[in-house]
């Protein structure tokens, strides 16, 4: 019945959708998102986006206004007209991108590596067209028409109201900002980027000497740029070559450079960025576990720049891991204070409450967090708070949320889950199945999930006053399966399809030492 349902839900809507012509290139193509819900899309994942890459850099207002400045000239020489916006994130990894409906975003660490105004307009025209040609939106048509589920939700919302998918939209963000764009989308992004920057007065050059770099950097396997900006833009000889076929068909060369006038605006970025290879060397020794040689490189990053607050968590985190919790919340306090709007800060803070036993603060900021970025280790340390407080039924909601990740606060939101909600509800996690033996009911029982079980209540169901039922008090361990050869006859296998086999009860085994396996996979790293 769901497949009959999907397939008329996609064919309604291919009704409704049509070809239309691209708005930048001029090609034909079939359109499934309206403008409407392609702009609501960005707009729903910028915030998260910009949290998931380090949030915004708030240290420099006005080179974050003169991006915005670059960016908007740029636009408005663009094919499409979008609520255009455009940020600076707080990220050493060089990177931009862009989300459906015009919103980009450029990391810092991306730009101490360009010379001047002119390679800035180029990055952020080649996001521009990725926006106004509508590349991101036609991967999510693509996986609308191959999965089709997403379709139903969108007409069940009706009109303009497009809640509904704006939550489906919401699972998409990460793959969005990491999509690995095709050949063809690079190559048109380099090319109308090109030409947007020739209407908005820059030299195109900047577009080919910008290329020209990313190709040798990409040679070089720098971590920092293969996880980033050519993760998801990889540059290639191919793309160099077309820039210059490109420029060399545009008119003569001309149009401003801007290097004194970038140089100037990105001043005060570059006499910080010592401070931030402190900082980036300070995490990575974190990581391995040098905490004193963690300590001295993230206090020489403080005294350059005392007023990043990404430093001060570094600095909480580095205390916190040497029992030293009061100096760690002083500095998580200092690091809220400095940047209010980035997640992590009050994560951080909140696990600290936690583990010294303030709950009602832990719980103030670990829902802070969430709703700055939903995560899965916030979801999972909210679980276990509100456990302690008595409130399992959303502590479960948590849980199951951080469960769809497969970090380890997910694996451990699902051992969670089996603890908690398995037993109020074995037949979302347990596997059943009803066989005839020997003119008799088999039952076969399975147990997926990572905790072993007993007291089985197990029921086989014709209709309300048609059932039996029987327990097996046995322990049925992880990856398990019990065989039940019951006495209850049964006449073919066609009535054998009349009937259905469900757990009703079953208790974890063990549960105090489960517990305990489950508080110590819930100590996320930092």
């Amino acid at each position: 019945m769901r497949n009959t349902i999907t397939r008329i839900a996609i064919a309604l809507w291919l009704l409704l959708a049509g070809c239309a012509a691209n708005p930048v290139t001029g090609e034909n193509q079939l359109v499934l998102l309206p403008q409407s819900m392609e702009i609501e899309m960005g707009r729903s994942q910028y915030a998260p986006g910009r949290q998931m890459h380090g949030g915004d850099y708030v240290l420099d207002p006005d080179l974050a206004a003169y991006v915005r400045a670059v960016g908007q000239r740029i636009a408005a020489a663009s094919d499409r007209r979008l609520p255009y916006e455009f940020a600076v994130l707080n990220s050493s990894v060089p990177n931009a991108w862009a989300l459906p409906g015009g919103k980009i975003a450029v990391t810092r660490g991306l730009l101490v590596k360009l010379n001047s105004e002119a390679e800035l307009a180029a990055v952020l025209g080649h996001e521009i067209v990725h926006a106004a040609a509508r590349h991101g939106a036609r991967n999510v048509e693509r996986r609308l028409l191959l999965q089709g589920a997403l379709l139903a939700v969108a007409i069940a919302t009706g009109g303009n109201d497009y809640s509904g998918l704006a939550v489906g939209a919401a699972g998409l963000g990460a793959e969005l900002l990491n999509q690995r764009y095709s050949r063809g989308a690079e190559l048109e992004a380099d090319r109308y980027g090109i030409v947007y920057m020739v209407r908005a007065g820059y030299d195109p050059r900047a577009a080919v000497t910008l290329q020209e770099t990313f190709v040798r950097l990409s040679r070089s396997k720098q971590p920092d740029w293969l996880g980033g900006l050519f993760a998801s833009h990889p540059p290639s000889t191919e793309r160099m070559r077309q820039n210059r076929a490109t420029v060399a068909g545009l008119a003569p060369a001309g149009g401003e450079m801007g290097r004194q006038r970038y140089r100037r605006q990105t001043a005060r970025l570059r006499r910080r960025q010592p401070a931030y290879e402190d900082f980036d060397k300070a995490r990575r020794a974190l990581k391995g576990g040098d905490t004193a040689k963690a300590l001295s490189l993230v206090n020489a990053a403080l005294e350059i720049e005392p007023r990043e607050s990404r430093f001060h968590t570094l600095l909480g985190d580095i205390l916190s891991s040497q029992g030293r919790r009061r100096e760690a919340l002083a500095a998580y306090n200092r690091a809220v204070r400095l940047d209010p709007g980035y997640f992590r800060n009050y994560y951080q803070r909140g696990r600290l409450w936690m583990k010294q036993g303030d709950m009602p603060q832990a719980r103030q900021d670990l829902e802070k967090s969430l709703a700055l970025l939903p995560t899965a280790d916030g979801s999972y340390a909210l679980g276990r708070l509100l456990i302690r407080q008595g409130e399992r039924r959303r502590a479960v909601k948590l849980f199951r949320t951080a469960a769809k990740s497969h970090s380890p606060a997910g694996r451990a939101a699902l051992r969670a889950l089996h603890i908690y909600d398995l037993p109020d509800h074995p037949d979302r996690y347990l596997d059943t199945r009803l066989e005839e033996n020997q003119g008799r009911f088999r039952v076969i029982i399975s147990n997926p999930a990572s905790v072993a079980l007993t007291g089985l209540r197990v029921r086989v169901t014709r209709s309300r006053k048609h059932y039996f039922e029987f327990t097996i008090n046995r322990v049925l361990k992880p990856g398990g399966r019990f065989t039940v050869q019951t006495d209850r006859r049964v006449n073919n296998k066609k009535e054998l399809y009349k009937w259905h086999v469900s757990v009703q009860e079953a208790v974890p085994a063990n549960p105090e030492r489960i517990l305990q396996d489950v508080e110590k996979e819930g100590h996320m790293a930092p």
